[in-house]
């Protein structure tokens, strides 16, 4: 799906959203001007796939240090990895740095299981990218998971844990 009838979707759903405009960014650190220019949380999202063959998209606040031995049995998985470009690709329709829980609407098979933190689910303001990496979007946390909820994705909701500093 494209970014034009992600609007369309939201739109039908009776979700709001603002949106700015930006240079492309990959990772966090490139996002720090946008973070500055949107009050509310920022994410990033791990495309992950555990031993079992299974695959997780993961949304969390952008500085939390994901502990990934420990995610796995929070999260029902086996020893969890990074999940390959090509995966992302084919089951979720975007490419490293646009990563976005948005995009479990492109995955109409519901093949990934959509994690969530829990302070996410319950912000004012999450801001996420539309598909694309140049630009983000910022909706209420309760608004994202109602629509991931209406796209047939029941995303886990729980307290992610984090790596020791």
């Amino acid at each position: 799906m494209n970014e034009t009838k992600l609007y369309a979707e939201l739109e039908a759903l009776g979700i709001a959203w603002t949106a700015l405009e930006h240079e492309a960014v990959f990772t966090v650190e490139d996002s720090e001007a946008v973070h500055a220019a949107l009050p509310g949380a920022h994410t990033k999202n791990l495309f992950l796939k555990d031993a079992g063959g299974s695959f997780f998209l993961v949304t969390v606040d952008q500085a939390t240090r994901v502990d990934l031995k420990a995610l796995a049995p929070v999260i029902g998985a086996k020893k969890l990895s990074f999940g390959k470009a090509e995966d992302m690709a084919a089951l979720l329709g975007v490419t490293p740095g646009a990563v976005t829980p948005l995009a479990a609407i492109n995955d109409t098979d519901r093949t990934v299981r959509v994690v969530l933190d829990a302070a996410l689910a319950d912000a004012a303001m999450v801001h996420v990218h539309p598909l694309r990496n140049t630009a983000t979007i910022g909706l209420r946390g309760a608004q994202l998971v109602t629509a991931l909820t209406q796209w047939g994705h029941q995303p886990l909701i729980v307290a992610i844990p984090e790596r020791p500093a």
